[in-house]
C-alpha cells in the first residue's frame, strides 16, 4: 500500500487499530501541493488530505515528493493527534512538550549563582595559562 517496508506498515496498521481508526472511517483526497520539489510536485496532486469521520479529525500532509510517501505520513499525524485527544497528558507528543517546557524553564537564583560562580572560575583558570612576556628591560 504504501512505498515503505512491509515492518513499518504492519506497525502503523496496528497502532491505529489499537486507537480504534480503521481505514473503513478514513475519507482521503489528493490535493495538488506547491512549494519545494520542483515542477513534478506542482504538476501532480502529491498533497494527503485525510478526515476520521468518527471524530472529524483531519490531516493535510504534503512532506515528501510522492502521493505514496505523504499517505503514509498522513495516517501517523493522524495516529498522532487523536492519540493526543484520546490519552491527553500520557501521551508521547504531550511527554515531549513537557520536556521542552521544563529545559526552557527560567533557572532558579542559586542555581543561576552556581552556574556564573563555576564560569568565572573557569574564566581566571583560562587567563592563568596564557603566556605574558616581560616587557622590562
Amino acid at each position: 500500500m504504501f512505498p515503505i517496508s512491509p515492518e513499518k506498515e504492519k506497525a502503523l496498521k496496528k497502532k491505529l487499530e489499537d486507537l480504534g481508526i480503521f481505514e473503513k472511517d478514513i475519507e482521503e483526497s489528493f490535493i495538488r501541493s506547491g512549494g519545494k520539489g520542483g515542477q513534478h510536485v506542482n504538476k501532480v496532486a502529491t498533497c494527503v488530505q485525510i478526515r476520521h469521520l468518527p471524530t472529524g479529525t483531519e490531516v493535510k500532509c504534503h512532506k515528501a515528493r510522492t502521493q505514496g510517501m505523504n499517505r503514509y505520513y498522513a495516517r501517523v499525524l493522524l495516529y498522532e493527534k487523536i492519540e493526543s485527544a484520546v490519552k491527553g497528558a500520557e501521551s508521547e507528543e504531550a511527554k515531549r512538550i513537557a520536556k521542552i517546557k521544563r529545559q526552557k524553564r527560567k533557572r532558579s537564583k542559586r542555581a543561576k549563582e552556581k552556574m556564573l560562580e563555576e564560569k568565572k572560575h573557569q574564566a581566571v583558570k583560562k587567563a592563568g595559562r596564557s603566556f605574558k612576556p616581560d616587557t622590562e628591560e
